[in-house]
């Protein structure tokens, strides 16, 4: 079985180097973009290469998959992968704000063993483990248990008008943040429709799930991880009452969505 301390330490070192670069402690980072509208920057690049490093020490046996390496087909004969986003919401991160974490999960034969986000930014440190249960800087998560989908608490920044109904809540960047907030009861519902990489959920999505929240894709199935293309469409994580409710709610876009690509 891996070695869970030394996992904690490795993710406690790369929130280390991640903070002395992050520009809300005064720090000057380097940004660009890889591509229009997708920003990138210095500690993206050093904090992957720090644990891609770590983590294969580890666990040599595993294949890898990050958002800021170029992907290796041979992680295809795994039956292990790291899954990780060195820096999930970068744009919060450039702009010195704290909505920014590392996401690590461990996949095993497609399903995540083991998920870990640290938000050094927040002091906040989130673990979910397969089978036994999702915690937050050592205290154990109870995800929201609300029943009626109308004023659902949502992270977001501003809603459409038919969704209206629910209730917004505070968004940081990273959407594995916000994952996260159904499982600790600070949301009721996390929802997307585009299609997203494997790296943004894996770790949050487990440690929602072990919580006692329901997450699937935006069509109600459930996710599959180390797959050829690593993307999904759409995501749904909620208090386990208001799931289906809330597939129905987002049905005809999602549907008319998929059916333009």
């Amino acid at each position: 079985m891996i070695d869970r301390s030394r996992l904690e330490q490795i993710l406690d070192e790369a929130g280390r180097i991640a903070s002395g670069l992050w520009p809300g402690a005064g720090h000057v980072v380097d940004t660009w973009e890889k591509e229009a509208g997708s920003p990138v920057c210095a500690a993206d690049i050093e904090v992957d290469g720090f644990l891609r490093q770590e983590l294969g020490k580890l666990l040599p046996s595993a294949g890898w998959l990050s958002e800021e390496t170029a992907d290796d087909p041979e992680r295809l004969e795994k039956g292990l992968i790291w899954l990780v986003d060195p820096i999930d919401g970068t744009r919060d991160f450039i702009r010195g704000r704290t909505g920014w974490c590392i996401s690590v999960a461990l996949i095993s034969e497609g399903r995540p063993l083991i998920g870990m986000l640290d938000a050094p930014a927040r002091g906040e440190k989130w673990v979910g483990v397969a089978g036994q249960g999702a915690f937050r800087n050592g205290e154990r998560l109870a995800a929201s248990t609300r029943e009626e989908f109308v004023g659902a608490r949502v992270p977001a920044a501003s809603l459409q008008k038919v969704d209206q109904i629910l209730t917004m809540v505070d968004q940081p960047n990273s959407i594995a943040l916000r994952v996260a907030m159904v499982g600790a009861d600070e949301a009721d519902l996390v929802a997307t429709l585009r299609w997203g990489f494997e790296w943004d959920i894996g770790a949050a999505t487990l440690i929602a799930r072990e919580a006692g929240a329901t997450v699937t894709d935006a069509f109600g199935k459930p996710f599959a991880y180390n797959k050829r293309d690593p993307r999904a469409f759409g995501m749904m994580v909620s208090a386990p009452a208001i799931h289906k409710d809330a597939v129905a709610h987002l049905a005809e876009r999602a549907n008319a969505l998929i059916g333009s690509t």
